[in-house]
């Protein structure tokens, strides 16, 4: 029978190396001498019988042994992330951590006032939220760096272990500043009205721009005059600043056409909708994202 009397402390020193990229910012962070390092690193090439760096003039090189062994030392040490924070964080939620995934326009409305909530209830919890594109955020759900990801819908994934849910659904619409100077947008009742309007839309090769094109491409328009903009955030401001008609989810201006701020265009062709989905991996759900996510996203964990 195979028998290993596996040593952590090896495989601790050869991840802090792979990440850093140096023996001597490893020394550095876990306050051990370079010989020391490059000893443990030269022992555990020996126990494993293979060659795990390159070494070079300004650090060190992963070879391809190293990146496969980093790969499964970089799940475990996750995993043992993630056992530590199931048992530190109490039922009460005295202490602990949430980190979400999502993109800003997201955020910006379907998150924002949940998460002041959850902070005022729960003040010792440690809230994390990164922003960024569906693919990045996968991968730091797979290594367990966040807890879950919002996202609008597809989240298209090779990864099993993961769960999809539908959590809202979300309408598109074409917004306009009150009594903006630059045109009559009252006149405007379809999409061929915009051909010449002065737009800002989201930048080309996202899904909610995609979906806009498609439409676009389907009713015969082309838009000539548009500014590509990243973020909801910045077409609203955008917009707010009399430079264009924007495209943006309702639900991030709906408060300023309530207070008389901003109008939605009355376009008789129908615009996009999309889900709002859910995506997390329930058997590294720790305390706090499960309340999160049950008492204050409405949506029940499956056991």
């Amino acid at each position: 029978m195979y028998k290993s009397n596996v040593n952590l402390n090896l495989y601790k020193t050869f991840y802090d190396v792979a990440k850093l990229g140096s023996i001597s910012k490893a020394a550095a962070v876990s306050y051990t001498s370079q010989p020391a390092i490059s000893k443990s690193i030269k022992n555990l090439e020996e126990q494993l019988n293979t060659k795990l760096f390159y070494r070079k003039a300004q650090g060190v090189e992963l070879t391809q042994q190293g990146e496969e062994l980093l790969y499964y030392v970089e799940k475990s040490y996750s995993n043992l992330l993630t056992a530590e924070r199931k048992m530190i964080e109490t039922e009460n939620l005295e202490r602990g951590k949430l980190s979400i995934g999502m993109p800003s326009n997201i955020g910006t409305y379907y998150l924002f006032e949940k998460v002041i909530q959850f902070h005022v209830k729960y003040p010792n919890i440690e809230i994390t939220i990164v922003t960024g594109g569906t693919s990045y955020l996968l991968d730091l759900l797979d290594s367990h760096k966040i807890d879950f990801i919002i996202d609008t819908a597809p989240i298209k994934t090779k990864n099993e272990d993961l769960i999809i849910k539908k959590l809202d659904n979300v309408r598109y619409c074409f917004a306009v500043k009150k009594d903006v100077r630059f045109i009559d947008y009252k006149k405007i009742k379809s999409l061929k009205d915009l051909k010449k309007v002065p737009l800002v839309l989201p930048i080309p090769g996202t899904s909610n721009r995609n979906m806009l094109d498609e439409l676009l491409q389907k009713e015969h328009v082309e838009v000539e005059n548009v500014l590509n903009i990243h973020t909801s955030e910045m077409i609203l401001e955008f917009v707010k600043s009399e430079l264009g008609i924007g495209y943006l989810i309702y639900e991030v201006i709906k408060d300023y056409v309530k207070n008389g701020e901003m109008e939605i265009l009355d376009i008789k062709e129908k615009l996009p909708t999309v889900d709002i989905d859910i995506c997390y991996n329930k058997n590294f759900l720790t305390t706090a994202p499960i309340k999160f996510i049950e008492d204050y996203i409405g949506h029940k964990i499956e056991v």
